[in-house]
């Protein structure tokens, strides 16, 4: 999905010191998106990482509804009615159980790890030191805030704008990095075989800019119950109730002054928007009253001459604040950061309150998750390849690899048919699409190099320490990338990651290990529902090459206008169609679909359907296939399809992600697309006037 990485799942907790450039990509897309699915799992493969569901499940449709009027819940209504929402998720879906599954699977890895029983070596030894400092609550409760406390402390004083750039820096390069903007290596948007430095706006405690600024009562609530939530941390770490309620005034205060300046969602889906090449002498123009020689001194950063800075609106904001704000309103808000940054690792007070608001208020969760998902999932963030490569040992073969790239070369093979019989593009920018499709590189499972984490200190018992350790060995390693080429073998999701994405920059697909399992994809069932499934992932993420932000980005990954204008406009009036149709479906309440948010998504669902049909037309020609549990081919490969998109949400998890995530509800992104496709309509046998057929049908790719 262009300058952010796309992929068909939400991402979630990515590590925010890994590679704060991508991140914050996905930021713009969050996609980053539903959980991605794939392949080929022989008999026994995965025995014992998660319960067998087939990639078709009967069980799961409910066969009285009408498929032309609402096929969603054809596919998808047993599913529904039999999987409540768990207390402790703010959703629950098809591809949230696997995850579960892959979760549980870990947490015994991680277990034998802790209590010696599996092999003992350097990285299981880290992993199990790790997961078990995470597990004593006991000692992280005595520890309370104490690990925090002396960066505390130093701002009891206030913030001078003296002191600021070495304060920022030092909390730049650890866990609590998140107060006022973030510094990162990525791609040259111009060059992509190079890395730079990123300056990316950053220090927002609501998850976008439009909950400070939208003046609706849901929206008022909202803020009221943040700024709430603000100063009861602030009471815990031991300020009087009268100090915390001015020191969350003063965070609100700053905060909406900072949205104010920040992208929208839809402004930060074009990578022009983002890229803004500067000096350092320029930034330092930009930004007069911060002082970028001492901040990057401190950050061993002194060397750097070249940086892009995605939001200079923002830092200009960032400018006036300092400069306008008390000093102990700007400490106000450093505290506020470095504890909001923190809580989650602290004691139970601290972890209750965080989850009181992110957590219930914010997305409606009914109760914590246990802690073991909490460790299983921070190890599988901070020693990621570590616990990864157990994983793979156990639970992914060289066959499954295998099939999964064949797969994978069919449906690249079908988008070269369709570009090449394209009526509206013209054949200059034929060549380049197709020069860019056979550039595209496939990485399945896991990467070729392992990461190494020799120079990363586990210490038995001290989990703040091993968090904060983590954090600041990732940032390092980012940084240390800056002047030097590309890494095209890095992978940005470690192998056990139940989801998948396509980066524009590197022209890559990636599907880890963890997602190439039942019921994504089962080797014991027809080709038809695994197409449907998995050859729709694979078209999915394919076409994020072309979508509406891949396709600026050429064929090595450069930011390059290659399209004839007039092909440009083919394009976007074929993609409009697509805005108008989503924007007329309701997400809750009154909430419709931010069409132009979720355009790419919506885009890359269509055109990976369609080539995933192609596919396996084409797999099966000449076959005779005969039905199935009462269902057609046809009808078994439109059920495949939908089955993975099967979820419940719970209301205010959906008005979150109306505002925040680039993927349209599962039941658009079933309903949305066999509206747009003839093959449908024949397969179910439905006609004019029925929900599921649209006069006017949209198709780019």
């Amino acid at each position: 999905m262009g300058v952010v990485v796309a992929s068909r799942r939400l991402a979630t907790n990515a590590t925010k010191g890994a590679n704060v450039v991508k991140s914050y990509r996905r930021l713009a897309m969050r996609s980053a998106t539903l959980w991605l699915a794939f392949l080929g799992l022989g008999a026994g493969a995965h025995a014992g990482v998660t319960e067998y569901t087939p990639s078709l499940d009967v069980a799961s449709m409910d066969r009285g509804v009408d498929p032309c009027e609402d096929f969603y819940q054809y596919a998808c209504g047993g599913w529904r009615a039999n999987n409540p929402i768990p207390p402790d998720q703010a959703g629950w879906s098809v591809y949230a159980k696997l995850d579960q599954g892959n979760m549980e699977f870990l947490k015994r890895i991680l277990e034998a790890a802790s209590d010696g029983t599996s092999v003992r070596s350097e990285s299981t030894q880290k992993i199990g030191d790790f997961y078990a400092a995470c597990m004593n609550t006991d000692a992280i409760d005595r520890a309370a805030d104490a690990p925090v406390r002396p960066r505390l402390d130093s701002l009891s004083r206030g913030m001078s704008a003296s002191d600021l750039p070495k304060w920022l820096a030092q909390s730049h390069g650890g866990v609590a990095n998140q107060a006022f903007f973030q510094v990162g290596a990525s791609q040259d948007f111009g060059d992509a075989s190079s890395v730079i430095a990123f300056v990316v706006a950053g220090g927002l405690g609501l998850p976008d800019r439009d909950y400070y600024l939208d003046k609706d009562e849901r929206s008022r609530k909202m803020r009221a119950a943040y700024h709430d939530h603000v100063s009861r941390i602030f009471v815990l770490s031991g300020e009087s109730p009268v100090s915390a309620e001015r020191d969350a005034v003063a965070v609100m205060r700053i905060e909406t002054q900072l949205a104010k300046a920040s992208l929208t969602r839809v402004e930060m889906r074009d990578p022009k928007k983002l890229n803004h090449r500067m000096s350092v002498h320029d930034l330092q123009r930009l930004t007069p009253h911060f002082d970028w020689d001492a901040y990057l001194g401190e950050r061993a950063l002194s060397s750097l001459s070249i940086v892009n800075v995605t939001e200079p609106a923002f830092l200009r904001s960032f400018d006036k604040v300092i400069s306008q704000e008390r000093p102990q309103a700007i400490a106000a808000y450093l505290r506020w950061h470095l504890l909001h940054g923190a809580a989650a690792h602290l004691s139970s007070a601290y972890r209750a309150e965080n989850f009181a608001f992110y957590g219930k208020t914010l997305r409606g969760q009914a109760e914590e998750k246990p802690r073991w998902k909490t460790c299983v999932g921070l190890v599988d963030q901070r020693l990621g390849d570590a616990l990864g490569r157990e994983f793979v040992a156990q639970a992914f073969s060289s066959e499954q690899k295998q099939a999964t790239l064949r797969m994978t070369q069919q449906i690249e093979t079908e988008m070269r048919k369709d570009i090449e019989s394209l009526s509206w593009m013209s054949a200059d920018t034929k060549r380049e699409a197709l020069r860019k499709l056979d550039a595209v590189v496939n990485k399945i499972g896991y990467p070729d190099r392992w990461r190494d984490y020799s120079a990363l200190e586990v210490r038995p018992g001290d989990y703040y320490g091993n968090v904060d350790r983590s954090e600041a060995f990732e940032i390092r390693r980012q940084l240390s990338k800056i002047g030097k080429p590309v890494d095209k073998l890095e992978w940005m999701m470690t192998p056990p990651t139940v989801n998948a994405y396509y980066d524009p920059q590197m022209n890559d697909i990636n599907f880890p290990a963890g997602v190439l399992q039942p019921p994504l994809y089962d080797a014991h069932l027809d080709d038809a529902p695994n197409y449907g499934d998995t050859g729709g992932t694979i078209g999915h993420e394919l076409t994020h090459g072309f979508d509406d932000e891949g396709r600026q980005f050429d064929a090595e990954g450069n930011l390059r206008d290659w399209w004839k204008p007039e092909d440009a406009k083919e394009f976007e009036a074929r993609s409009q169609c697509i805005v108008d149709q989503y924007a007329n479906y309701v997400v809750v309440d009154d909430i419709h679909i931010n069409s132009r948010l979720t355009l790419g998504e919506d885009a890359a669902d269509l055109g990976g359907l369609i080539l995933a049909y192609n596919a396996w037309k084409e797999q099966t020609r000449g076959q005779e296939l005969a039905p199935i549990e009462g269902m057609t081919p046809d009808q078994r490969f439109f059920v495949g399809y939908a089955q993975w998109a099967c979820e419940n949400t719970r209301p205010e998890n959906d008005r979150l992600h109306a505002r925040t995530d680039p993927h349209s509800p599962g039941r658009y992104r079933v309903n949305g697309l066999v509206v747009n496709m003839p093959e449908f309509e024949k397969a179910f046998a439905c006609h004019r006037g029925q929900a599921m057929v649209r006069e006017n049908r949209c198709r780019v790719w």
